[in-house]
């Protein structure tokens, strides 16, 4: 029989007509108070010190709760998160705004002048990454006790193989990092999301229906509506919102057009079945470099930059303390832990073998600084993408062990790789290089 009240002492979870007003104000409160301690006190990038942050706190209510001292705070902590649909904040909400934000400031001008190196590292280099890391993994888990079909293994490369250039960028700064190479990082990094958003897609529509292998005619498809349909309506999306806001000259209501452009134009991108995050870095390109140069006056180009700049730094410490807590929710087993350790090296070594490899060789063709295949190789960042795709999966075992399999890696790669890219950009690459001609 279920008890009549809580148990005294014991703190009892979210109320059942919690509203998502509810949700946001905890979720905002936390994520500033975790940024206050950060930098305060541990100094570390915020996105990395607040993730840190929240991911020990995870571990600390763990710990309490084994040892039967955390007074119902870890169910009620966890009661939370379940109310939370992380997937659905992320993919349908944050998204566009960060891929717009990133797409932002992004000289278009430097980028069309390595566009075929960031085409080949964000379209074929996850494509291969995608097939390396599923592969690797199918033949590995059964070793380690954790087996996983080989469906369910490509949905992991799938979701991992795409880069979060969120965290790394300030660093690569810090670092010294030569232009084209951080230009190369964000711009692969901005365009792989989508294309591995469209191989997840697809790789699911299989492994939903028993491993039948659509036609190549009908993945064809797909990935040109999905992909050519997303940049096709992000060209004309943001050729749009540049001639509305080149009509007038009022910050306020040109600011409010450029959210109208990210907030509709996602939406209407899934009502038309084509690559939304895609559409966003077009849009956002665009307007970042013909919007702001012909069409606002230097107060408008102030608010839009601070008014965007702002939203990521936001949204961005709201997305990493998520993760943080998520682990909350995760299955820890022993095998599982080792499966996500070898996780770690399949995901770098497929990343070394698709991205380090040739831009090592092919030096030529890449117009890179000498080491620069260690700094993208090791920047290949996973974040809030990767978690929000392997929470979209159907509910069941073989779920729990790819969210494992994933938390594993995105937490190495934000805290491990994260805090010492900045030490191997000083000792790969010199601080200065000069531009290609």
């Amino acid at each position: 029989m279920a008890d009549a009240a809580p148990r005294v002492g014991r703190m009892p979870g979210p109320p059942a007509h919690a509203t998502m007003l509810d949700i946001a104000a905890l979720c905002l409160v936390a994520t500033a108070v975790l940024a206050y301690l950060n930098h305060r006190f541990v100094r570390l990038p915020t996105t990395i010190g607040v993730m840190a942050i929240a991911l020990g706190l995870s571990l600390l209510l763990v710990g309490l709760n084994a040892l039967g001292l955390d007074g119902g705070l870890r169910e009620y902590e966890v009661s939370l998160l379940r109310s939370i649909d992380f997937s659905a904040v992320l993919m349908q909400g944050m998204l566009s705004f960060l891929l717009f934000a990133g797409a932002l400031h992004v000289d278009l001008s430097e980028l069309r002048a390595y566009r075929w190196p960031i085409g080949v590292l964000a379209f074929a280099a996850t494509l291969a990454s995608t097939l390396l890391v599923g592969v690797g993994m199918w033949l590995v888990l059964p070793w380690l006790g954790v087996p996983l079909s080989l469906s369910y293994c490509l949905l992991f490369g799938a979701l991992i193989s795409p880069t979060d250039p969120i965290a790394v960028m300030g660093i690569l700064k810090s670092a010294g990092a030569p232009r084209q190479l951080e230009l190369v990082i964000a711009g692969e990094s901005l365009f792989n999301d989508g294309v591995g958003v469209v191989l997840f897609l697809l790789l699911l529509g299989v492994a939903v229906s028993g491993g039948d292998v659509p036609a190549p005619q009908a993945a064809a498809r797909l990935l040109v509506q999905e992909v050519g349909g997303g940049l096709a309506f992000g060209g004309v999306l943001g050729w749009v919102t540049y001639r509305l806001l080149k009509s007038i000259d009022q910050y306020q209501v040109e600011v409010l057009l450029t959210l109208a452009a990210v907030v509709g134009g996602y939406a209407l991108a899934n009502h038309l079945h084509v690559s939304g995050p895609l559409a966003m870095v077009v849009t956002g390109l665009i307007v970042g470099n013909h919007g702001r140069a012909e069409a606002m006056s230097q107060t408008t180009r102030r608010y839009v930059d601070m008014f965007w700049e702002l939203n990521d730094e936001i949204l961005n410490a709201v997305l990493f303390v998520l993760i943080g807590f998520e682990v909350l929710l995760i299955a820890f087993t022993g095998p599982l832990l080792v499966a996500g350790a070898a996780a770690i090296g399949v995901t770098l070594l497929a990343r070394w073998v698709t991205v380090g490899l040739p831009v090592a060789g092919l030096h030529d063709f890449f117009r890179l600084p000498r080491g620069s295949s260690r700094v993208l190789a090791w920047g290949g960042l996973r974040g809030g993408i990767s978690v929000a795709l392997a929470l979209s999966l159907p509910a069941g075992e073989h779920r729990d062990t790819v969210l494992a399999l994933t938390y594993c890696v995105v937490v190495f790669s934000i805290l491990v790789q994260g805090l010492t890219i900045g030490r191997v950009v000083r000792r790969s690459v010199p601080p200065e290089a000069p531009a290609p001609h």
